[in-house]
């Protein structure tokens, strides 16, 4: 798997520090290139068109939340590979049945997610999009 995803781009947006070091330490160490905000505001201003192979975001964050900020990276790439994170399961329905039903239940990872199982979960992810 190392040399398939090497080098491959990862944006990961949280407001909790603890976690978007998590990812980078975990990602980094399979040889994922990671950018990590704690503020998406900053996530959004520092985005960049086709150059992610994933963005990784948070549901409930300040400011702006992640389907918000989903919204907004659409807006500057439409073809940007996105995911979701949420510690609850309830919380994502709420909002994929209200307003974003076109998304894939796939296209969400629960916190928490140990090591091995997140980076089986983004290696499938970048393998979907790649596929398609």
């Amino acid at each position: 798997m190392n040399e398939r995803i090497k080098g491959k781009r990862i944006m990961v947006v949280d407001d909790e520090s603890d976690l978007t070091l998590f990812f980078s330490m975990s990602l980094e160490y399979y040889g994922f290139e990671v950018e990590a905000f704690n503020d998406p505001r900053k996530a959004l201003s520092n985005f960049k068109p086709d150059y992610y192979d994933l963005v990784v975001l948070d549901i409930k964050m300040p400011n702006m939340d992640g389907f918000e900020l989903y919204k907004q990276i659409q807006k500057i790439d439409s073809k940007a590979n996105v995911c979701f994170l949420t510690a609850s399961e309830l919380y994502y329905k709420e909002f994929r049945e209200k307003e974003y039903n076109a998304l894939d239940k796939d296209l969400f990872i629960r916190k928490p997610i140990g090591n091995e199982e997140l980076i089986k979960e983004i290696d499938r992810l970048i393998e979907d999009k790649e596929d398609a």
